[in-house]
């Protein structure tokens, strides 16, 4: 995992950090396959992004309280926040030119 994409480590935290601006928040579990696969595709995509947006990573089994606020029953389940609010919610392994497609809605 690249230094442009971080892993939360407490609730407030992961308030903070989607509060304003476009946030994508990956809900992953250390078990999980497709989350292992997801995590290079989100270093791709982190490093193409600049400032546009950012990414963080939640662990759905150490957070469960987030999993539950946000009805995360698969994983991988990315969701896009905008200014604190869901924008976007895929499930599953993405490619990153689906992110980077949801990542430009996000932002016109």
């Amino acid at each position: 995992m690249s230094e442009l994409v971080s892993i939360i480590e407490s609730e407030t935290e992961f308030n903070t950090a989607i509060q304003s601006g476009i946030v994508l928040v990956d809900f992953f579990a250390t078990w999980c396959g497709p989350c292992r696969m997801q995590g290079p595709i989100l270093d791709t995509l982190a490093a193409e992004l600049g400032n546009t947006g950012k990414i963080v990573k939640v662990d759905a089994d150490r957070f469960q309280s987030l999993a539950v606020k946000y009805d995360v029953s698969s994983i991988p389940t990315l969701i896009l926040f905008k200014d604190g609010q869901v924008f976007n919610r895929l499930v599953g392994l993405q490619q990153a030119a689906t992110l980077k497609t949801a990542f430009e809605n996000a932002a016109s």
